[in-house]
């Protein structure tokens, strides 16, 4: 049985239902039927998108990526059956991965200031992972250091927020998600949250609530970050009915970890992604382990709480964060009688859940991409616990909505 007729059956549609629902005639789904051809790889991902639809139970409804990074809240809201038809990232190595993992049709916009309101489709869901550098508690240090202006007086990124504003403003999604750092909420004494909080509410008439939420009870890593809900008509949405999973009761380490660590293997389709023994070029050197020792030495000695993240198989890591590269400090990786080692990229995506058992996410940049790119990323299952949460909401609002989503045509998912 063909890969397509696999799908099909699994959908539970005819091949002439098959052939409308992906844009080509019958008897060309006939010859995929027969083997007589092969279809791209844009079909079968339609299949596979309607199958989720179905299985989730969601509405179909569609969705921009801004700021979108590899593409950590399209996953999650892919899962609840969105469609993603506009995306915005402008790092060109993170445009790579995400290409690499959303084969779109539509292209990927770079610099969202030079996006002008009329080339953003319509949509009925806005996500945004909108630039967190200067509200983070590592970007105000830096900047203050180099006394250069953050927040909302940074031209470079604190910006860009309003240009968000301003693409909801334009559309009126019915609904938007925003994620960002922890610290956003508490930058220069919580006037910069007042500025996000009032632009949206008053400004724009957006009903919003906001959680922080840690993403332990998901994935082995500490991880808290700030997600922004807002619902443009009047819902009786809530975090505070947000189910959250018991954090003691989350994954431990070796659940991520390649089973040369003394764990046992991941599941599927991990095995593929595995490999026999982790290269020693993960393993740090004498001279940077040394170093790592005596600065933590130092700066235990100072009262301070600086140092690395020494883990094992049933711990839980600290924050990956975007300079993961440069030394591994943060989740470094126990070996027995030696020096330990950094996570290799397969064990971050498999950290920030962008591995799972249904799902092995492509790698096509170099690892110290990799670590950036994951290391700015969001956990995906939280993300798709949010989308869940918001669900229910959401088909109000459509059902509300006097245009609602249209539905999805031959001519889109071609």
């Amino acid at each position: 049985m063909n890969q397509f007729t696999e799908l099909r059956q699994k959908a539970g549609l005819s091949v002439a239902e098959a052939a409308v629902c992906t844009g080509f005639s019958e008897r060309t789904a006939y010859r995929w039927e027969t083997g007589e051809a092969s279809p791209r790889r844009a079909v079968l991902e339609t299949l596979q998108q309607y199958i989720r639809t179905r299985d989730s139970g969601g509405t179909s409804f569609r969705f921009i990526d801004l700021f979108a990074g590899i593409g950590g809240l399209r996953l999650g809201f892919e899962a609840i059956g969105g469609r993603c038809v506009f995306t915005c990232e402008r790092d060109r190595f993170s445009q790579q991965t995400y290409r690499a993992n959303f084969p779109d049709e539509h292209e990927i916009a770079g610099d969202i200031t030079a996006v002008l309101p009329e080339h953003v489709p319509e949509h009925d869901v806005l996500l945004a992972g909108f630039p967190c550098q200067p509200f983070s508690i590592a970007g105000v240090s830096k900047k203050n250091a180099l006394k250069r202006p953050h927040g909302f007086a940074c031209d470079a990124q604190g910006t860009l927020f309003f240009r968000l504003a301003e693409i909801i403003r334009d559309h009126q999604p019915a609904a938007f998600l925003l994620e960002n750092v922890k610290n956003l909420f508490s930058h220069d004494k919580g006037r910069t949250f007042e500025v996000i909080r009032n632009v949206l509410t008053e400004e724009l008439g957006y009903h919003i609530d906001w959680r922080v939420i840690d993403a332990k009870p998901w994935v082995p890593q500490h991880r808290e970050r700030i997600f922004i809900v807002g619902f443009r008509d009047p819902t009786k949405f809530t975090f505070d009915n947000f189910d959250m999973p018991d954090p003691l009761s989350g994954p431990k380490l070796h659940t991520v970890l390649h089973p040369e660590d003394g764990t046992e293997a991941p599941e599927p389709p991990y095995t593929g992604a595995n490999i026999a023994s982790v290269s020693e070029k993960y393993v740090l050197s004498d001279k940077l382990w040394q170093y790592l020792q005596d600065y933590a030495a130092k700066h235990r000695a100072k009262g301070n709480g600086f140092g690395f993240g020494l883990v094992g198989p049933d711990d839980v890591a600290r924050t990956l964060s975007a300079r993961y590269y440069k030394d591994g400090s943060e989740i470094l990786v126990e070996r027995e009688g030696g020096r330990p080692r950094r996570l290799t990229p397969r064990e971050c995506a498999r950290l920030m859940g962008f591995d799972s058992p249904e799902r092995t996410f492509r790698i096509p940049v170099s690892d110290t991409q990799a670590y950036k790119q994951f290391g700015n990323a969001v956990v995906v299952p939280a993300v798709e616990a949010v989308a869940r949460h918001m669900q229910p909401h959401l088909q109000e609002a459509l059902r509300r909505d006097e245009t609602p989503a249209a539905p999805v045509t031959p001519q889109q998912v071609a």
